[in-house]
């Protein structure tokens, strides 16, 4: 698959790959998909002394340890219309 538009294997948190579609599907295609892949995939294990947000900014973001946080950003946002 030597699409431009699909990412390979790598560390991104957002991924895409485009669905197979039959010349007999009755539907139009679909287009590309996407997936988020969050960073603790990629993490074999919790290191020790990893740097972490104070307690109220934690609870903003979801988490304690800034190596683990992944905002989310929509990929189709924009597309509409």
């Amino acid at each position: 698959m030597n699409d431009p538009h699909v990412q390979q294997a790598a560390f991104t948190p957002m991924k895409a790959y485009r669905p197979f579609h039959s010349r007999f599907d009755p539907c139009r295609p679909i287009g590309l998909k996407f997936y988020s892949t969050p960073p603790q995939l990629y993490m074999g294990f919790q290191p020790p002394n990893l740097q972490q947000f104070p307690p109220k900014v934690a609870l903003r973001k979801g988490t304690l340890w800034p190596a683990l946080y992944d905002p989310y950003e929509n990929p189709y946002e924009g597309k509409r219309g």
